[in-house]
């Protein structure tokens, strides 16, 4: 293991802008790094900076023992699952969104920015979902999924199509000219969905789908996620109370999970759990808690719609449409014979075998008790996986610009809700699903990590913004890193992958109406040397 060296006045529990945070345990003792080139820590750094610098597993991992299991998930992660009922990675379908998590997460990190034209999920590198909703309450439409399926296993029909779904790019010029005062200019784009109902499966048979829109929603970065649900939740609770008692943002917080310097909305899980209410900390929307019952937990299931112990269900719409129209299509009603004897070929279920064949397709659509398809073990080790990514260490921290940059970064008021650091807590295991015994998984106790996130939500009124427009500050540790480890041309930052460049993703922060709005006025007054250096910090870390 390196040598992890700093001084103990350094560990602080609040962020830390401070240049001279430097390595050394005595002042006589010649120091190597500053603390802030240890993104994760002791037990969650890595040292790797080529295409595979986001796969690594944490010194946690190692010194657990787990790494066998740690490469037995990212196997799961990586390969394509099938629609076999048996074997490894068998149990795809009936509907899905992709085969494999890598399609999603190129490279470990973040989705790819699509090109325009047809929306294509197999492509690896896509990793951006179909945001549907009605453009009036912002809800998500109950006839499809939250995360919408436009893939299927015969006989069954996607309830989307993709092929008629296409992607293009709008230019947007900002209250500024998209011009710095000094003549540096820049450009922006946004993506816009076009999906007519001809594309949902339930509205060409009849289904009054309504009025809705449709936005992109890229996938975020999974390396680091096990160091951030080390956090204590009084941590994450103390965060949101001190910016709403400041009351810098102009939009303030959201008031529907935070009010008065107490959570309103908690994240808990009463299905598989006991209800036992979590802070809220996963997701742009911050739908999730603890990262056992959290994106990737739930992610592994819904994606692919292969079952586990957990959850014997298909992952299909709250209306119940799709069940409903595709035990009516005489399509899949002449197919479904076939598919079920490979399913169930013992009968052990007499529902999907008796009555009528609308019947049997509902019956099974809809059970409860679906054959197991990822075992335990299978789970347990995906889950040591996505626990276990490391975060890479900054990179060029020898270039006095990297450091530079961070001052200004500091300087003109990024850090508030990029919150540099955190220290972790004693690391106890939280599973609002009570699937992990406690001892199954690498801990990262007493670690401080610089993440450079708040935790917290805020609005930046971009242009087509992101649903309802709250938005949890994404952390930036190995986002400079995407392009090497992605091969994409650009950057690909922000929710939908919108800016092509981090000079970009920093000027979508400016509208009149945004909380960062001041910080990206002081930007736009800097020198271009200054704004460079800023960049060249942004991108190193």
């Amino acid at each position: 293991m390196r040598k992890f060296l700093f001084y103990a006045t350094t560990l602080l529990v609040l962020a830390s802008c401070n240049p001279d945070d430097q390595g050394g345990t005595t002042p006589d003792e010649p120091a190597e790094k500053p603390v802030w080139y240890y993104a994760g820590g002791e037990l969650g750094t890595s040292y790797l900076f080529t295409s595979n610098a986001l796969e690594q597993p944490t010194e946690a991992v190692n010194n657990a023992g787990m790494y066998l299991s740690f490469k037995n998930g990212e196997a799961l992660f990586e390969k394509q699952f099938m629609s076999n009922v048996d074997g490894t990675r068998g149990g795809l379908g009936p509907v899905h969104i992709r085969t494999s998590c890598m399609h999603c997460h190129p490279g470990y990190g973040h989705g790819t920015r699509i090109p325009a034209g047809q929306f294509n999920t197999r492509e690896i590198g896509n990793g951006c979902l179909l945001v549907v909703h009605n453009p009036e309450t912002e809800a998500y439409v109950s006839w499809l999924a939250g995360m919408p399926q436009s893939q299927a296993v015969a006989p069954f029909k996607a309830p989307v199509d993709e092929s008629k779904i296409t992607i293009s790019y709008v230019d947007y010029t900002d209250e500024w000219g998209n011009q710095f005062p000094d003549g540096e200019t820049y450009e922006l784009q946004y993506p816009v969905v076009d999906m007519p109902k001809e594309a949902i499966y339930v509205a060409n048979k009849g289904y009054d789908v309504g009025n809705y829109a449709v936005k992109l929603e890229s996938t975020i970065g999974i390396y680091g996620t096990g160091l951030l649900d080390a956090i204590p939740d009084d941590s994450i609770t103390a965060e949101w109370t001190k910016q709403e008692r400041d009351g810098y943002m102009q939009n303030g917080l959201n008031p529907a999970y935070f009010q008065g310097g107490q959570w309103v909305s908690y994240y808990k899980n009463a299905l598989q759990g006991d209800g036992t209410e979590y802070v809220r900390r996963y997701t742009y929307a911050m739908s999730r808690g603890p990262i056992q019952d959290g994106a990737g937990a739930n992610a592994f299931w819904n994606i692919t719609n292969a079952t586990r112990s957990d959850r014997r269900y298909h992952y299909l719409d709250a209306a119940g449409t799709y069940a409903l129209y595709s035990s009516q299509d005489p399509d899949v009603q002449a197919g479904f014979e076939e598919y079920i004897a490979k399913i169930d070929p013992n009968k052990e279920h007499p529902s999907w075998w008796e009555g009528t064949m609308e019947q049997r397709i509902h019956a099974y659509l809809t059970a409860k008790d679906l054959p197991v398809e990822v075992t335990d073990q299978e789970y347990i080790d995906l889950m040591v996986w996505h626990r276990g990514l490391a975060v890479p260490a900054v990179r060029d921290i020898d270039n006095p610009e990297v450091a530079r940059g961070r001052e200004l970064f500091c300087q003109i008021g990024c850090d508030y809700c990029h919150r540099p650091s955190w220290t972790t807590g004693d690391d106890v295991i939280r599973d609002p699903a009570l699937f992990f015994k406690g001892n199954e998984l690498p801990r990262y106790p007493n670690q401080t990590i610089w993440p450079y996130t708040d935790m917290v939500q805020h609005k930046l009124h971009m242009e087509s913004d992101i649903r309802t427009g709250w938005c949890r500050t994404t952390p930036l540790w190995g986002r400079g890193l995407h392009q090497r480890v992605t091969g994409s041309p650009t950057a690909d930052r922000l929710h939908d992958c919108r800016a092509r460049t981090t000079m970009e993703a920093v000027m979508w922060h400016g509208n009149a109406q945004s909380d960062a709005r001041k910080t990206v006025e002081a930007f736009r007054e800097l020198s271009k040397e200054d704004r460079d250096a800023i960049i060249t910090f942004l991108d190193a870390i």
